[in-house]
């Protein structure tokens, strides 16, 4: 497993919490959305992340009806996942800057 891959799959969870916040979506939109901001991110990636995040109750699914095809199952954040994108992204600053700082200071 490459070092972007070992990276991103430590911050996998935030960042799908930080896409449903915005809107609920479905599984295949949600790795769009992910690649429409860089990430790259396998389907069969996210499914794993989405069962867990249900299982901390942090994210609930319900299935939809689909304009084309059979339903499909749309995530939206509960309260307990707001709280936990609202640490995500405490702890994310808090490890960012000082690791921007490191990467960014000349010698």
């Amino acid at each position: 497993m490459s070092l972007r891959s070992q990276l991103l799959k430590g911050i996998l969870e935030g960042c799908i919490l930080s896409v449903i916040s915005r809107q609920s979506v479905y599984g295949y939109e949600l790795s769009l959305k992910l690649h429409d901001y860089g990430l790259s991110v396998s389907e069969g990636s996210i499914y794993p992340v989405l069962l867990r995040l249900q299982k901390e109750k942090w994210i609930q699914g319900e299935m939809k009806p689909s304009p084309s095809g059979p339903n499909r199952k749309y995530y939206e954040l509960t309260e307990q996942g707001e709280a936990a994108l609202a640490e995500f992204k405490s702890n994310w600053e808090g490890i960012k800057k000082p690791v921007d700082a490191l990467l960014e200071e000349e010698r």
